[in-house]
């Protein structure tokens, strides 16, 4: 990473929107971390926010209007000059972004496989029938439905502590994580189990965090630069490039994962119904200098798998 030398080309103050959780204050000042260590002269500061995505626990978010809850106020912060970028996992950013916001930059990837937490279970395989399996994520329970129908899936909401909470109270027999989340909080001795993408394959960006800034902070996005990890960008602007194709949402059971080797991008997807009795299924690989293009081609084999069909399906569940 090669640092600029003309101090007034050198942000002075920036100031950082992140939502409260204890991840999010984690990812926030890891942002901040990296940006003083390219800008020592910078001050950099966190504005913390809740949002409704953090208030509003008691329903599924595929009911309440998807992950943008997580960062609608930050975007608010950003367009009244209260903070110059926001940090978000990659996850929780909607595949389409309002014209005058823009992701800066994209950080290196953590592990971006599922986990399986739990107090007596080693792996998937190991619960028996009837055993009350947690997670948020229709992607999640429609892979889990799919391979395991005799397990009991039960929706689990809250930030990660809160989650923890429940399966140690008890009323989980399981909990499925993202493993990026646990082992940045120092958490991996919960991990029972990474589970491999052929049985859980991974939200899109899962494990990546974005920095999203105002478009017209053109001067912004050149100090931020030097914090995208060009990898991990690739394999993420693939990724979503698959789900804007299909339309994917929170209400839209949809993982795609993308692995880079050499010049070479390789990514897998799926789209089913949350209930696992329908699943369209592709991969393929192509140069990884076009991401988007390989993205667009891996939902295109999807349609031709049946992902049509089953997006109708979802778009019309009455007919």
């Amino acid at each position: 990473m090669t640092i600029a030398t003309n101090p007034a080309s050198h942000p002075q103050r920036l100031v950082i929107a992140t939502r409260e959780s204890r991840l999010a204050l984690w990812q926030a000042e890891h942002v901040r971390a990296q940006l003083q260590a390219q800008y020592p002269q910078c001050s950099v500061e966190l504005l913390g926010m809740t949002t409704r995505g953090d208030q509003i626990l008691d329903r599924p978010l595929a009911k309440i209007g998807g992950k943008g809850l997580f960062i609608k106020e930050l975007e608010t912060a950003l367009l009244a000059g209260e903070a110059d970028l926001a940090v978000h996992s990659m996850k929780d950013v909607p595949m389409e972004l309002a014209p005058e916001f823009l992701l800066a930059a994209i950080g290196e990837r953590e592990v971006p496989l599922d986990a399986l937490v739990s107090n007596r279970y080693g792996s998937l395989d190991d619960l028996p029938p009837g055993a009350v399996v947690g997670t948020s994520s229709l992607r999640r329970e429609a892979q889990l439905r799919a391979q395991y129908p005799y397990l009991s899936v039960s929706p689990l909401r809250g930030n990660l502590d809160t989650r923890l909470r429940k399966l140690d109270e008890g009323q989980f027999d399981a909990i499925i994580l993202a493993a990026a989340g646990l082992k940045r909080l120092g958490l991996g001795e919960r991990i029972r189990a990474v589970i491999p993408a052929e049985v859980s394959l991974p939200a899109v960006g899962q494990g990546a965090i974005g920095i999203e800034i105002c478009a017209a902070r053109p001067e912004l996005a050149a100090w931020l630069a030097p914090l995208n990890h060009s990898a991990t960008d690739l394999c993420v602007r693939a990724e979503r490039a698959v789900s804007r194709a299909l339309a994917g949402s929170c209400e839209v059971p949809l993982g795609a994962y993308a692995l880079l080797d050499n010049e070479q991008l390789s990514i897998r997807g799926f789209v089913a119904h949350p209930d696992g009795t329908q699943m369209a299924r592709a991969e393929l690989s192509g140069p990884a200098n076009a991401p988007e293009a390989l993205g667009l081609q891996l939902a295109e084999r999807l349609r031709e798998q049946g992902a049509e069909e089953i997006l109708a399906s979802l778009a019309h569940p009455f007919n």
